[in-house]
């Protein structure tokens, strides 16, 4: 796991939920699904857990140019997002492109090139996102 991509949110999650997206936006991304595992576990199997809610995230403008270059990189997307309770606060965790992909830190082509752009772009909205 990537430390840049996972931090400690001193706030709710729904104060995580909205910090993030507004940081997410920042950077071109647009959240496009909300998952509430919690909720969903519980109508499902009427178990009770912590809050847990997976959003998934979407800049336009890389995912258009992933899918010239590999059209079944649509397994792959949206990038995740992960908020969950954690010591007090809420622990924000961003999928690695780098990893998800494959791809090569410091290595070349577009492929790497957008994985290293998307991974950067995530490591700064995990760490602006703010109150």
């Amino acid at each position: 796991m990537n430390p840049e991509l996972s931090r400690l949110f001193a706030g709710t999650i729904d104060e995580a939920q909205e910090a993030i997206t507004a940081a997410l936006a920042d950077e071109g991304f647009g959240v496009l699904t909300e998952i509430d595992v919690a909720a969903t576990l519980k109508t499902k199997l009427d178990i009770d857990r912590s809050p847990y809610r997976i959003l998934g995230a979407c800049n336009p403008h890389l995912a258009h140019q992933a899918l010239e270059h590999d059209p079944d990189i649509g397994l792959l997307l949206p990038c995740n997002v992960v908020l969950r309770e954690d010591d007090g606060g809420t622990r924000i965790t961003a999928v690695d492109p780098i990893e998800l992909l494959g791809a090569e830190p410091g290595g070349t082509g577009p492929m790497n090139d957008l994985a290293t752009d998307a991974q950067a772009r995530l490591a700064r909205a995990v760490a602006t996102a703010t109150t």
